[in-house]
């Protein structure tokens, strides 16, 4: 093939154009072919992921946001008229102040897996998930962006919930250890952003993404003690709900408001809860991350 040759490339006025090989990378303006331009971490990139997913969502907050924080408190008015009534008390506190912290991390957990589980499977079923592949992000990168808005929006519908709840008589919101609601809540969120951002690389089209909000998650999170204690079940139930990690989650996070919690009698092993929670949702992670790295399902 026959050499190109050298191209004269304008210079300011009054001066004579200077001469440059196009086969080289000042002459393309780019670097070789297979050397990235972009190395490291994309943190623009990222930001833009992660504020178009935030955007996304804050576009219909009424829907998003203030609706799950209504349905949610709809909880709190039906089990306090219906189980709150005679002055029953649960754990040492009024049954509405036991069960306002488990709703609100209910709501936060429900929506953090509605959506990171909307992103990729809407771009799969419209044909725009290029949009999402083709920036120069890394996998870890397009994973980060995803959950971190999934938690932000978790953190917008806890803070209405708490708001709501607070303004509800008989609801004592106290915080006995703010590091619990803190490590709890998050831990909470980004385990479901995972599970979400896991179901939208797995579905095929939205009643796969609906039917495992409805047979997994509702049931995992109606199921995790949010309205009870587990002294109250039989011991083969106790062993049920204890192998579910919803129960930690939200028992620990009631445990930061009230500072009492049915994980156990002693501050140790909410702690112990607390870094299982931690490991859960690093394998959770290591695992989808492995999945987006693999293509499967939004590069075949």
């Amino acid at each position: 093939m026959a050499d190109q040759a050298p191209t004269a490339t304008p210079n300011i006025a009054g001066q004579a154009p200077e001469f440059v090989d196009p086969g080289t990378s000042a002459g393309r303006g780019f670097p070789p072919k297979g050397q990235p331009r972009i190395t490291g971490f994309n943190r623009i990139g990222l930001w833009s992921l992660y504020m178009k997913e935030v955007k996304r969502f804050l576009k219909v907050q009424t829907q998003t946001v203030w609706a799950p924080a209504v349905t949610t408190l709809l909880f709190l008015v039906i089990f306090s008229v219906a189980m709150g009534r005679g002055g029953r008390e649960v754990l040492g506190v009024p049954f509405a102040t036991f069960v306002a912290p488990g709703l609100i991390m209910m709501g936060m957990m429900q929506n953090a897996f509605a959506n990171s589980s909307f992103s990729l499977l809407t771009g799969k079923l419209q044909g725009t998930i290029i949009d999402l592949l083709m920036p120069p992000l890394s996998e870890g990168e397009l994973m980060a962006g995803i959950v971190a808005a999934a938690i932000t929006r978790a953190v917008m519908v806890g803070g209405a919930l708490a708001l709501a709840v607070a303004l509800w008589p008989g609801v004592d919101m106290m915080a006995a250890h703010p590091w619990a609601i803190a490590w709890f809540g998050l831990m909470g969120a980004t385990m479901l952003a995972l599970m979400g951002l896991l179901t939208s690389l797995w579905a095929e089209k939205f009643d796969h993404a609906a039917a495992v909000t409805n047979f997994v998650v509702a049931p995992l999170s109606l199921l995790s003690g949010t309205f009870y204690v587990l002294d109250n079940l039989s011991p083969a139930f106790q062993a049920v709900s204890r192998a579910n990690p919803f129960f930690y989650m939200i028992s620990g996070f009631r445990f930061g408001f009230i500072g009492e919690s049915d994980i156990g009698n002693t501050n140790h092993a909410v702690i112990v809860s607390a870094v299982g929670v931690g490991v859960l949702n690093l394998l959770l992670g290591w695992i989808t991350y492995r999945i987006i790295k693999s293509g499967w399902k939004i590069k075949s």
